[in-house]
């Protein structure tokens, strides 16, 4: 049986645009083992400082494990300053993956916050293969929270943009381009993975138009293994941690 955690190199780490970085990391049993939907824990430096690991999304698990990440804070600024060579502290993968969608399903709608795009590369790496209509609905704040997405072009994704500002795509929330693209309740599934109140947005219009959906939720993880229960958020059966029982969650459970 493989460790869940073990010492891996970062083999780079670049930034994309203004706000976000990706970097590469040789971790042979992650990517390996890791599904879409699942993440990683990172001890981002020895020593107490920060204390906590960070959870990041897999967002491709090609020649390397690739993680993307913002800097928000003290571990992702410390994350930022990594270089080829360094060696992090690694637990993963955990978490509960993306279901995969039923043969019936023809198109794919994945609507993405910010940072929330985090966990679609390696979904439609999986999905290319399938030969579905794939949708990547993208909003971010401004034009600094957006990169070229080429990757995702390349695997046959249409991508649509809005930001708050307008000053890329459509002006306004990434629920407003719903109104851009056909969905069909019984070929068409939506996944989502941003802020709260924009998965609250796709909730309800996923149940006014009867299609079915998953969420990738995001909260500030401690021990990722379900254990501290820092994590727990509230469902339609109760209060589940998103380290364990998450991150996916089907999309009518949560209550944003």
């Amino acid at each position: 049986m493989e460790k869940l955690q073990n010492t891996y190199k970062v083999v780079s780490n670049e930034k994309l645009c203004p706000r976000f970085y990706r970097m590469c990391i040789n971790a042979p049993s992650i990517k390996k083992n890791v599904k879409p939907g699942q993440f990683i824990h990172i001890r981002v430096e020895d020593g107490l400082q920060p204390f906590f690991r960070r959870p990041f999304s897999v967002y491709r698990a090609d020649k390397y494990v690739e993680i993307f990440y913002e800097v928000v804070g003290p571990g992702t600024g410390i994350l930022a300053e990594k270089v080829k060579g360094d060696v992090l502290d690694i637990v993963g993968p955990v978490g509960t993956p993306f279901v995969l969608p039923s043969e019936k399903t023809k198109q794919v709608v994945m609507v993405a916050g910010g940072i929330g795009v985090a966990p679609f590369l390696i979904l439609s790496d999986v999905l290319k293969k399938r030969k579905l209509d794939l949708v990547l609905l993208y909003g971010g704040r401004t034009k600094g929270h957006v990169y070229p997405m080429k990757e995702f072009k390349a695997n046959g994704c249409k991508v649509m943009v809005a930001t708050d500002d307008g000053s890329v795509g459509t002006k306004g929330r990434v629920t407003q381009l719903f109104s851009k693209i056909k969905m069909d309740p019984a070929t068409t599934e939506i996944y989502t993975c941003g802020p709260n109140p924009m998965m609250a947005a796709v909730q309800d219009f996923a149940k006014k138009n009867n299609i079915k959906g998953q969420a990738a939720c995001e909260e500030v993880m401690a021990c990722a293994l379900g254990a501290c229960l820092g994590c727990s958020i509230k469902t339609t059966s109760g209060y589940k941690t998103v380290c364990y029982d998450g991150p996916v969650f089907d999309l009518a459970e949560v209550i944003f």
